[in-house]
């Protein structure tokens, strides 16, 4: 079984850190999405090192780390806080990838070899094996998917800032569940653009995949309004 775990574009460490303030990082990211962190919660260096067992730097790693995705603000004199991950913070990194994922895609598809196109169709299969049983799975393999496509693009700025923001949709993503419209459309997408690709069809691949990006970007704020309106009533 292909054991792929999501990684970044070619010469972009993980997250950065020391493997210390990598695990502290992703312990905090987490209790940001489950909202063990609240919205504009203070976070305090001591405090946290003490509840997570570590020493400051860790610490201090993770939250610049946070911070570079979108999780935590830092204000001078104010310290830390949790930035809040609400609807208008998920619309706006999805439509900022609406802007920058077809302009990667395009040149990809001037660029795209038989080698390729046939490992975009092996992770596409093994997508459509899983058959979102696993929704982490799914995920590490629809990222995979992607970065195929962009992992070589000369503006390594445009590529960074693509990951970053995919992380936060990622992490969103996994507070729910995708709906069958959803799930349908994800797969007919991606046939669809790898045909376009094998075409050397690089405006229809473009459209697609600004349409991919708004769909999923669309899925996740249709499940937070659906949340909300549950804890409202």
């Amino acid at each position: 079984m292909d054991t792929y775990k999501a990684q970044p574009p070619a010469g972009m460490e993980p997250s950065g850190a020391s493997n210390e303030g990598a695990s502290i990082y992703m312990q905090i990211r987490d209790d940001i999405i489950s909202g063990r962190l609240k919205a504009n919660e203070r976070l305090v260096v001591a405090d946290l090192a003490k509840r997570l067992n570590t020493s400051t730097n860790p610490i201090r790693e993770a939250l610049q780390l946070l911070r570079g995705e979108g999780f935590v603000i830092i204000s001078p004199n104010r310290g830390a806080r949790v930035r809040p991950i609400d609807q208008n913070f998920v619309r706006d990194i999805y439509e900022i990838g609406v802007l920058i994922e077809p302009a990667l895609t395009r040149w990809f598809v001037g660029m795209a070899t038989h080698e390729d196109i046939a490992e975009l169709e092996r992770v596409q299969g093994e997508i459509e094996d899983n058959n979102f049983a696993d929704a982490l799975r799914h995920s590490e393999l629809d990222t995979r998917f992607h970065t195929i496509m962009y992992e070589r693009h000369y503006n390594r700025h445009a590529a960074e800032l693509w990951w970053k923001h995919r992380e936060v949709l990622r992490a969103v993503s996994r507070r729910f569940n995708f709906t069958l419209a959803r799930r349908a459309q994800v797969m007919r997408e991606h046939r669809d653009l790898i045909q376009h690709i094998k075409n050397g069809e690089a405006d229809a691949a473009a459209a697609l995949v600004a349409q991919h990006v708004e769909g999923s970007g669309r899925h996740i704020l249709e499940h937070m309004r659906a949340a909300e309106a549950a804890r409202a009533s």
